[in-house]
């Protein structure tokens, strides 16, 4: 296997268990794994650059692990800009996300997942965890693959169709997403994993991914998991998303929605719930006890007045021993699939809803954002943080740029200060994907010619339009 010598970087935030800053330091990459890092002397002393393949001049260089993105949705990237901002959680769902979904075909997915890796690696993503293909799990999994970056998908599943069917669903869609029991879709779910997992030598993983929500049944949400757990894998959907869901839920149920699948017997730790906005202060300790892992992405409750600010309990969850990771969503949910803007986002909401300054920061955002994101997937073994025998999976920041001039703590610059424009290089794998300005995988230009005309065509198909299409809700109430 080749070996990389980067040597003489300024800083590596490790992220381990010690939040461990190293300064003048040499990094050493052999095959996929990190093979040394520490002070340059000593790691040169083990690996002498003329005993090396590849030197690289790490001097105006720093590096952090690769951001874990654990939850977006990489089918919507074609959606940008088209939904607008006035739409609450439920409506943005069953009268535009539907309608847009109804009309991307597979070829059109792949398109889309391309795209979204694609701006993953620009902004430093190196990881994710996807909710699943509108298709087949292969159209996601072979499209990352070809990207060559590492992530986690499924398949689509739902079994609880509304009583009504919304203008702009079509039927196809409600055929493909809506299964016609909880055992039929665990049955098709259980073929997706065996198919999938471990795809391009294990950087691609295949869960058993739903929907969650109204559109799935208790035997769906609590078999899922069961599934998952049967079969060594993982599974996510969406949970207490809002307070919209969440009043849904008591009204129909008479528990908000983590309390209800906590009595159903469907939390356990190999769970990841999407947003989990809408928790009460009697629910995190069912999160903790069950070891259950939760996706905050702060982007799309800004956008669609999820409710993080006013009612979400990330900084209990976390003291309580949650893993809490930070997730994109989707690029019209959120906006974007720039996991830093998220990062960001995360080390000051809370501080300035609750006026204390000692609310989530700078380092625990970081932590969410790399290594609790990375055990929120499973993954923390093999990345998340800088480490000896690590997989290569990180980030190199020119400190050149001016979002780094001047700077003192890399900590607080790299948080409150900097954007993905000071990337240089992002690694996965022990390959430089990103560099020199391009992701080296994929044609960038006919990449994104392509995209804007699938994109046009699928609204134009979709029919969203913002005159005529509900901007509220009363389905499954």
């Amino acid at each position: 296997m080749a070996t990389t010598l980067i040597r003489n970087l300024v800083f590596a935030l490790t992220v381990d268990a010690h939040d461990t800053v190293l300064e003048d330091a040499s990094m050493v990459v052999d095959g996929d794994r990190i093979a040394a890092l520490g002070p340059a002397a000593e790691v040169e002393a083990e690996f002498p650059p003329d005993r090396v393949d590849t030197v690289v001049d790490g001097s105006r260089r720093g590096v952090v692990p690769g951001f874990v993105d654990s939850h977006v949705h990489l089918s919507e990237t074609l959606s940008r800009g088209v939904f607008p901002d006035t739409l609450g959680t439920r409506a943005w769902v069953f009268h535009w996300a539907k309608p847009f979904y109804a009309h991307v075909g597979p070829e059109d997915e792949r398109v889309s997942v391309l795209l979204g890796t694609t701006e993953m690696l620009r902004c430093g993503t190196t990881c994710f965890l996807d909710m699943g293909s509108q298709h087949d799990a292969g159209i996601t999994v072979r499209a990352a693959a070809e990207v060559g970056i590492r992530g986690v998908t499924g398949r689509h599943a739902a079994d609880t169709k509304p009583a009504e069917i919304p203008p702009g669903w079509t039927d196809e869609m409600v055929e493909h997403h809506f299964f016609p029991s909880a055992e039929v879709a665990l049955e098709v779910l259980e073929q997706q994993v065996h198919d999938w997992n471990g795809y391009a030598d294990g950087l691609i993983r295949c869960w058993v991914n739903i929907e969650g929500k109204e559109p799935c049944s208790p035997e769906l949400h609590v078999g899922a998991r069961a599934l998952a757990e049967r079969l060594g894998v993982g599974t996510t959907y969406h949970l207490a998303t809002s307070i919209e869901e969440a009043r849904v839920s008591e009204r129909k149920h008479g528990l908000w929605p983590v309390e209800r699948i906590a009595s159903l017997g469907g939390l356990g730790s190999n769970l990841v719930i999407a947003h989990g906005v809408a928790v009460k202060d009697t629910e995190v300790p069912l999160l903790a006890t069950h070891d259950a892992k939760v996706a905050f992405c702060p982007s799309t409750s800004l956008k669609l007045a999820k409710g993080a600010t006013a009612i979400g309990k990330y900084p209990e969850m976390r003291d309580a021993g949650v893993t809490v990771g930070v997730g994109t969503d989707g690029v019209a949910a959120a906006g974007n699939i720039n996991l830093m803007r998220q990062m960001y986002l995360v080390a000051g909401l809370f501080k300035d809803a609750r006026l204390d300054e000692t609310q989530i920061g700078g380092r625990e955002a970081l932590r969410m954002a790399t290594i609790d994101g990375a055990r929120a997937l499973g993954w923390d073994d093999e990345i998340g943080s800088l480490e000896v025998g690590k997989r290569a999976d990180f980030v190199l920041f020119d400190l050149d740029h001016f979002e780094w001039t001047p700077y003192e703590d890399p900590l607080m610059a790299l948080v409150w200060s900097v954007s993905p424009a000071s990337i240089a290089e992002t690694w996965v794998n022990g390959r430089a994907l990103y560099r020199d300005g391009r992701v080296v995988t994929v044609d960038e230009a006919a990449l994104r010619a392509e995209a804007r005309e699938r994109a046009a065509d699928i609204v134009r198909r979709a029919g969203l339009d913002r005159s005529a299409t509900p901007v509220t809700t009363t389905l499954y109430e």
